[in-house]
């Protein structure tokens, strides 16, 4: 954006000068901010003339965001900022203050410092609860459970988390960022975990000795949220030293952890059965499912695959 004195300036140098300022004038005072202003500090014809560049500035710039196409691309002189008129001193001054855009952006990134997530795709971690479809009596009950959750969930409070299950492309994982970002609003931190990729992650972590460090992150977390329980090639190191841990933790300190899956709890204590050797280990997997059902309520969502 060009300066404002720059601009007036350009009108002094060139011909019709008088004119042009006249007509820069009269556009300035037309304003009704502008207009509401002079009367509230009954300012007068000497006080205008002295204040006319900082009522130009104010004028030519975008208020309320109406000129701007996004906050990337604001035209005002400091981005993300609107003037506003102000008396100091006996002289018109400018103020600016943040723009809604502007506001929400910050109060955004505040949100991603209360969201952590691990291998979580970027429209999950910015899905909202008016974002999800409601066009299935499933999904409105999944909704809901989820909000009563995070309107019921304080810090240091047990809280039962939630089960989430159903077939592939439902939007479980976009429920789970709706989760994060109202829980966020609170001022609660949460983790989000992939968790086939969690299970790789800690296989590799073997080499440089670092499981335990990853573990505890997870375990320590206000809210954690396992996504794609289930997905994952299991082995008995994966399901008792490092699911079975991190439940037996929270189960202990009452904190909150919720899933999703593809299975529901009979489905997935199948799959904890039958581990990557084929071994089969009832009694373990039972284990593991006590503690996911002593944490959890289950809630089914159906519906058609939205990633088609």
């Amino acid at each position: 954006m060009k300066k404002i004195n720059e601009a007036l300036g350009s009108i002094k140098t060139s011909p019709g000068f008088a004119e042009q300022y006249e007509q820069t004038k009269r556009e300035v005072l037309a304003d009704k901010t502008v207009q509401k202003f002079i009367k509230e500090h009954n300012l007068g014809e000497r006080e205008v003339t002295r204040a006319m560049v900082k009522l130009y500035e104010y004028v030519s710039q975008s208020r309320g965001c109406g000129k701007c196409p996004s906050l990337d691309g604001c035209v005002n002189m400091m981005p993300g900022f609107e003037p506003e008129l102000s008396m100091r001193y006996q002289a018109v001054e400018l103020d600016y203050k943040r723009c809604s855009r502007k506001i929400r952006d910050d109060e955004m990134k505040h949100l991603r410092r209360h969201v952590k997530s691990l291998y979580m795709p970027g429209d999950v971690l910015k899905a909202t609860f008016d974002q999800v479809e409601l066009d299935d009596e499933s999904r409105i009950d999944a909704v809901s459970m989820a909000k009563d959750f995070v309107d019921s969930y304080a810090l240091g409070q047990a809280s039962k988390g939630l089960y989430i299950h159903g077939k592939f492309g439902v939007g479980k994982s976009f429920l789970f960022g709706a989760i994060a970002n109202e829980l966020a609003e609170k001022h609660i931190a949460s983790m989000i975990v992939y968790f086939p990729e969690f299970v790789r992650e800690m296989k590799q972590s073997l080499n440089d000795h670092s499981t335990g460090e990853k573990i505890e992150a997870v375990k320590s977390a206000p809210v954690l949220m396992i996504d794609d329980i289930g997905a994952e090639t299991m082995s008995s190191w994966i399901r008792d030293d490092i699911l079975g841990t991190i439940l037996q933790h929270r189960m202990l300190e009452g904190l909150p952890v919720l899933f999703t899956s593809n299975f529901n709890y009979s489905e997935l204590e199948h799959h904890l059965t039958h581990s990557q050797r084929g071994e089969s280990e009832e009694l373990k997997a039972a284990r593991i499912m006590e503690r996911i059902k002593f944490l959890t309520t289950p809630v089914e969502l159906t519906g058609m695959n939205r990633r088609h």
